[in-house]
């Protein structure tokens, strides 16, 4: 399961980031610190939240964080959501019994938790706010086909909300890995090794809107150049979907070559890197939140 919530661009290619949200594959394995265990406390207080809920009949969408009472996980739920804007920018919190409740408890369970962390926001054109990540027996290869639909992998990129949530109810019986990668610590690595793509990653790229659209064409692609890199309110902000942009540049009828098409690689190639990629096995009851 999976749902993104919500929260003057002056370019300068040449600004280095520091700070906790550049880090490293190493920097992540030596301090878990943002890897969370629920406590018997914190499950029971999730079980007398749904209980509460169901009580009064409320349910998603409806749920509020004062439908869903958490006294002394929400606080430390919110003091998360911060963490998330100013730290790493990643938490793992383990330890979910999902095998206690139902697929529609567990929805409700998931959303109650995330109206701790944010504001709720539709991910595609059907108004979905909740996601299913299963194999639909579709292909990536099929035109305006969704990768989370689909059993290929999926290469690096960013959602385009503040903070995304995933909860795994069934592990894959194979595959199923989900790989993480910093990108300030992308962004620093540029500026050092090929400061040269910068200003195209600054001016960014058309992307494919995969026929979710504000007019539900199949072929209808962003009116403006969506940029990889951008300074907002003195800090760094990153949008890259790889696949999204080759296939939007197409659209537009400038499929992507020489210095656009290079930065574009080097981006995944660096999100891939073992230096720069941390590797998650998630397991039944994992919920991993990325800003």
């Amino acid at each position: 399961m999976h749902f993104p919530m919500a929260s003057h661009n002056v370019i300068d290619t040449s600004r280095m980031i520091d700070g906790p949200a550049v880090w490293q594959a190493v920097d992540l394995r030596a301090d878990e610190s943002w890897i969370w265990r629920l406590t018997a406390s914190d499950l029971a207080e999730i079980d007398c939240a749904i209980d509460t809920a169901r009580a009064n009949g409320v349910g998603l969408p409806d749920m509020t964080k004062a439908a869903f009472p958490l006294p002394n996980l929400g606080p430390r739920l919110a003091a998360a959501a911060q963490d998330l804007d100013t730290g790493c920018g990643c938490l793992l919190i383990k330890g979910l019994d999902v095998n206690r409740y139902g697929v529609d408890v567990i929805r409700d369970v998931y959303w109650g938790i995330g109206q701790y962390l944010g504001t709720a926001m539709v991910q595609n054109a059907a108004g979905d706010l909740i996601g299913n990540i299963r194999d639909s027996g579709r292909t990536i290869g099929e035109k305006n086909v969704r990768g989370y639909t689909t059993k290929n992998r999926m290469l690096p990129h960013c959602d385009p909300m503040d903070i995304v949530g995933l909860l795994c109810i069934h592990p894959a019986k194979s595959g199923g890995r989900s790989l993480i990668a910093s990108t300030c610590a992308i962004y620093n690595e540029i500026c050092r090794e090929h400061p040269e793509y910068l200003p195209v990653l600054f001016r960014g790229y058309h992307y494919d809107l995969r026929g979710e659209g504000p007019t539900g064409d199949p072929d209808e692609i962003t009116n403006n150049r969506v940029p990889v890199f951008s300074w907002w309110h003195g800090r760094m902000s990153c949008r890259f979907h790889g696949r999204s942009i080759r296939e939007g540049m197409k659209k537009a009828g400038q499929p992507i070559a020489g210095l656009d098409k290079a930065a574009v690689d080097y981006v995944e190639a660096l999100a891939v890197d073992d230096r720069f990629r941390f590797d998650m096995d998630l397991e039944q009851g994992d919920i991993q939140i990325l800003n």
